[in-house]
């Protein structure tokens, strides 16, 4: 550990629960990497509606949601002595023994939850709770006897968040922030409502937020704005 208590070296601990709170049983967890990553990416992407109207000359996209977050990195292994092992490792069967480790904790089915095991990857100022989603190891050296003495793992990670995690994030937004929505040819305002709120019900409160007299037949091109709940019921 760092003065500052952040790991110098990075680990990655596996969760049976969704809530990151039960550790994985036994002496292989945490898994902490032989020698930490050169570098790593973090990604993340935004989701949008193509809102673009037919025959119009370019797109409109509308905000839908923000995507999911991703993590890869590759980790290095090498059982010539060229490097400090973490305590409790060896370099008896090369690098093997601690490939297997690292599948057998994040890369396999875990029969109790029926799923591989929840993670959380931690190093200085990095904390990242997700699942493994992929993993390639490229081997360069070998015994006489043809054991690996060095490998490449590349691996990525896909971020998690809980069923309630997401329902208290998604309660924070959409229906409690103004929307405002340019029509398009097709829409209606009661589609439009539904899309919003969830229900159509609030589509004469929404015409008479935005002064329509005829909310039948949308205009396109026409902007509308979509109050939060609260002020649209009043």
């Amino acid at each position: 550990m760092a003065a500052d208590g952040k790991p110098t070296k990075m680990v990655i601990t596996a969760y049976t629960d969704t809530k990151f709170k039960n550790k994985v049983a036994g002496g292989k967890n945490p898994f902490t990497v032989w020698v930490n990553p050169a570098s790593y990416k973090l990604g993340r992407t935004v989701k949008y509606n193509d809102r673009q109207g037919q025959g119009s000359p370019g797109g409109s996209p509308e905000f839908n949601r923000i995507g999911d977050s991703d993590l890869s990195f590759d980790l290095i292994f090498d059982a010539t002595g060229v490097i400090p092992v973490p305590t409790g490792q060896s370099y008896q069967n090369g690098v093997t023994d601690i490939i297997n480790d690292f599948i057998d904790l994040l890369a396999t089915m875990n029969g109790d939850i029926h799923t591989p095991n929840f993670l959380i990857v931690n190093w200085a100022g990095l904390v990242f709770p997700g699942l493994l989603t992929s993993m390639q190891v490229d081997f360069s050296l070998f015994r006489p006897d043809g054991t690996p003495l060095r490998a490449k793992m590349t691996v990525a990670f896909k971020a998690y968040a809980s069923e309630e995690m997401l329902a208290k994030e998604a309660k924070k937004n959409s229906p409690d922030m103004t929307h405002v929505v340019t029509v398009i040819a097709g829409d209606t305002l009661p589609a439009l409502c539904y899309r919003i709120y969830g229900s159509s019900g609030y589509y004469t409160k929404v015409a008479r937020f935005n002064q329509l007299l005829n909310y039948r037949d949308l205009a396109p091109g026409t902007e509308l704005l979509f109050p939060p709940l609260a002020r649209s019921a009043a």
